[in-house]
């Protein structure tokens, strides 16, 4: 067995030695081969990877459609959702456009009505407007005006109805080139004739230096209630009729307020309204008439009777 072994060893010794030899070389001739491959042949390895591609679009593409289906999907429900939310609105302005158009309809017939009823002709022009800044207050406890920045020069004139976005503010009683003072309704000196909504009692308006004005030469069985609409009456022929003023906020034995619409303290812009140039003061006075109705009577004077010479002499 000793025999045996030992000619084993010597025979794979040889052998060992010869393997490792080609071993050494093929792994020298196998590295030197793919040294060369990938030198020269850049352009099989890209053919062969074109290949490669050419057989996975396919395969990719079959696997990425129910994505793109599952998103195109998701678009159209979006859209559907999105057209009906729009036609619902669409439709609500179409409804609320429809509900103008039938008071607009309302309003041109009434208007109509109106001027046939009145006679008016079609073709008067609107008052003349002029939009001004006031840039002066000279309030005080006794004195209640402002300074405007707009005069002669741009056809302001004495008398014009100064209002802005709320009502009636005052009326101009000074006109410079450039500059133009406004009365307010508070002012002490301020008188504007005014009606009283619904009850149509006719009043002055009659400032008294106070935030609230009150209202003078009433009716004798005046229907007018708190809260009720003060607005221009007209007469007179310098203010328009219909001019919102204020309301009447407190009623007792000595006065009749009315608080005005117009916020004194943020008074920045008027406009300044004038209203006979529009109107003769012959057609002013005949749609008073139309409107209102004739004015009462003058009172008669007291007659005093004249006894004959020598009757009637006083008893003493």
């Amino acid at each position: 067995m000793k025999l045996e072994h030992r000619s084993l060893s010597r025979l794979a010794l040889p052998l060992k030695a010869l393997f490792d030899r080609f071993a050494l070389a093929a792994l020298i001739i196998v590295s030197i081969a793919l040294l060369l491959l990938g030198k020269a042949d850049n352009g099989l390895l890209g053919a062969v990877g074109i290949r490669v591609s050419d057989a996975l679009v396919p395969v990719l593409a079959a696997a990425v459609e129910p994505i793109n289906a599952s998103r195109r999907a998701a678009a159209q429900i979006g859209e559907l959702f999105a057209l009906r939310q729009e036609n619902a609105r669409l439709r609500d302005h179409n409804q609320r456009l429809l509900e103008w158009q039938a008071k607009a309809r309302q309003l041109a017939l009434e208007n109509a009505a109106l001027r046939q009823l009145l006679n008016l002709e079609g073709g008067v022009a609107p008052p003349t407007a002029v939009t001004a800044r006031v840039v002066a207050d000279a309030g005080g406890p006794f004195v209640h005006t402002v300074l405007v920045d707009a005069g002669a020069d741009r056809g302001v004139v004495k008398g014009m109805a100064a209002v802005n976005e709320r009502g009636l503010v005052g009326r101009v009683i000074e006109v410079g080139r450039r500059s133009a003072r406004v009365l307010l309704l508070t002012d002490f000196n301020s008188r504007i004739p005014v009606m009283v909504e619904p009850s149509r009692d006719q009043a002055i308006l009659a400032g008294d230096n106070s935030r609230e004005p009150g209202l003078t030469f009433l009716p004798l069985n005046p229907r007018m209630a708190v809260g009720q609409r003060v607005v221009t009456s007209g007469r007179g022929g310098v203010l328009p009729p219909g001019l919102a003023v204020g309301r009447i906020s407190a009623m007792d034995a000595h006065k009749v307020a009315v608080a005005p619409l117009a916020d004194w303290d943020r008074l920045e812009y008027v406009r300044l309204l004038e209203y006979s140039r529009v109107v003769p003061p012959e057609t002013l006075a005949r749609l008073q008439r139309e409107v209102y109705g004739p004015p009462p009577p003058p009172a008669p004077a007291p007659t005093v009777a004249v006894p004959p010479d020598g009757a009637g002499a006083p008893i003493q």
